[in-house]
């Protein structure tokens, strides 16, 4: 072979390598940028799935909590009507007790005046037959017999004539009676109201019968269970005045103990805890003996 024909040939394979070597790197470099073309796009599309799913994931937490949120409210609304339906039932319940405590203490009362009635009647069966047997008034002092006197401090001046007192369990003059009944009917009506749970009732009849018997000896109870209606209705500032009308009309009742206890619970429920612990310790201080009393130093947490 000749040089020029060997010089040709090596010049051929020269570009022919150099083709062949420039089309692997264009392959490669395109490769290459296709790779990384690739991986930018799964990193956007792996990036907004991830932005969607936080998305979704606050958007379900806001969803839970709002449901909890409401189921709270609920529960919450549920406990405070059940606290209203038990304090409710804590005044109804109060005012029964009061009822009771009052029946008690006119049973006793009555049953004191009966025995006193009785014992006042068998006395007068006992010395009727001594008075008739002996034929003497057993009342009348002796009389002197003649060529005797008494000593000057046995004469005393006239006896006026004796004035009728009324024992009890005797018959008093019709209109007398008449009103007494009237009174006690009126009195027995209002109450039985405030049992049956008639509040309202029994404060309008209440209020008519201290207005017609201002001066009965039922009209401080009268007033001191209008207070305790108005309580029972948790009108308690309605209450605190009724109570304090008590006081002030009749200040020698044996009810102002508990008119002012009334006062101090109508207080407490209306957050005036401070005020509340005064009046049960003016309570404690002006009738230290009295029921009342003993619930306030309870209360206070006193012995």
């Amino acid at each position: 072979m000749t040089p020029l024909r060997l010089s040709t040939h090596l010049h051929r394979a020269r570009t022919a390598a150099a083709a062949c070597a420039l089309l692997a790197l264009t392959y490669g470099t395109h490769g290459a940028h296709a790779a990384l073309f690739d991986d930018d796009e799964a990193r956007k599309r792996i990036a907004l799935t991830n932005q969607r799913l936080e998305q979704f994931q606050r958007d379900v937490d806001a969803r839970l909590s709002g449901l909890e949120q409401q189921i709270k409210n609920q529960g919450l609304v549920e406990l405070l009507n059940g606290i209203e339906a038990l304090k409710a039932d804590l005044a109804r319940m109060r005012g029964q007790l009061e009822v009771v405590t009052y029946e008690i203490s006119e049973a006793q009362r009555r049953q004191r005046d009966l025995y006193v009635d009785i014992d006042s009647r068998l006395r007068r069966l006992e010395t009727a037959p001594i008075a008739a047997m002996s034929g003497v008034d057993p009342v009348a002092p002796p009389a002197p017999t003649a060529g005797t006197s008494l000593p000057p401090t046995i004469f005393a001046p006239p006896v006026a004539p004796p004035v009728a007192v009324p024992i009890p369990g005797t018959a008093a003059p019709p209109g007398v009676a008449a009103n007494t009944a009237g009174e006690q009917r009126a009195y027995d009506t209002a109450l039985d109201q405030f049992k049956r749970g008639d509040f309202p009732g029994a404060i309008a009849n209440f209020t008519a019968f201290v207005k017609a018997w201002p001066r009965s000896p039922l009209a401080p109870s009268a007033q001191y269970w209008i207070g305790n209606a108005q309580f029972a209705r948790r009108d308690y500032r309605a209450a605190i005045a009724a109570q304090r009308q008590l006081i002030q009309a009749y200040p020698d009742s044996q009810k102002v103990p508990d008119a002012l206890l009334n006062i101090a619970s109508a207080q407490s429920e209306l957050a005036d805890n401070a005020i509340a612990r005064r009046t049960l310790e003016e309570l404690i201080v002006k009738f230290p003996q009295s029921d009342a009393a003993v619930k306030a130093r309870q209360r206070l947490g006193m012995r």
